[in-house]
């Protein structure tokens, strides 16, 4: 545990040296506000599209620094060749892959506490509530949810040579799933087979993404999650992520590093 610890805290000390983090926070945060002073035929119930807006930028810049984190964080350390010493002290490949994957997870879930306190900050400016537990909620459930991107993100940075290739089939394949992908089992059900059983098995094959994305709820205030539905959720962000994890370990330690 001390060896993926502090593989961790490099990750995440190279994280906020980078320029990522503040210039999507910063465009974030300019976005909103010039959208915020705009009173659009005085419409009292415009903070809702100010808070949709919001949370799609929050959702957007999030998964572009999990996604280009997690990316390079094994190419890097092979174009520098510093994965050579690194291996050579007493931690294993897993042990790297896990500490790569904690530090970028660490580290996306300091940043999503950022977003959403700017956004915390917006809706109570707005609105006479502030639903804590709501947020609170979306927080974490969006947190898991990007364990799964991270975990993906580091398998496919084993499997494509190139750190670009990985981010843009990444970015398609996590925007597959939130567009398409929750819908393909109401597809299936108007289809013929065999279409209909091979829609129907690719979409329990793949990750429910979906299942996270409370932002309607924070939009319109609906009351929070049961605490059910919501564990549920959570036990099944770290069962996929332990899957593409668990993958990743495999084909890293086979890998030859040259």
């Amino acid at each position: 545990m001390n060896n993926i610890l502090a593989v961790s805290s490099v990750v995440m000390r190279e994280m906020y040296r980078r320029k990522d983090f503040y210039v999507l926070l910063i465009l974030t945060v300019l976005i909103t506000l010039i959208l915020g002073s705009v009173n659009l035929f005085n419409d009292s119930n415009i903070v809702r599209y100010l808070k949709e807006i919001c949370l799609l930028l929050i959702w957007v810049s999030s998964l572009v620094i999990a996604i280009t984190t997690s990316a390079r964080q094994i190419p890097a350390e092979r174009e520098s060749r510093t994965i050579f010493p690194l291996l050579a002290k007493p931690i294993s490949r897993t042990e790297v892959l896990l500490g790569k994957f904690l530090g970028c997870w660490l580290a996306s879930g300091v940043a999503l506490v950022c977003f959403y306190l700017f956004f915390g900050l917006i809706s109570a400016a707005r609105e006479s509530g502030w639903p804590l537990g709501s947020y609170l909620q979306a927080v974490t459930l969006h947190w898991f949810m990007l364990a799964i991107v991270i975990a993906i993100a580091l398998l496919g940075s084993l499997v494509f040579a190139a750190p670009s290739s990985n981010n843009t089939i990444c970015f398609v394949v996590i925007a597959g799933i939130l567009l398409i992908g929750r819908h393909l089992h109401k597809v299936a059900v108007g289809m013929e087979q065999p279409s209909r059983g091979i829609l129907t098995v690719l979409y329990f094959l793949l990750p429910q993404l979906g299942w996270f994305d409370v932002r309607e709820r924070i939009t319109h205030n609906w009351p929070p999650l049961d605490a059910g539905p919501f564990l549920l959720a959570l036990v099944y962000a770290l069962v996929t992520a332990s899957v593409f994890l668990f993958a990743a370990s495999w084909v890293f330690n086979r890998k030859r590093l040259q």
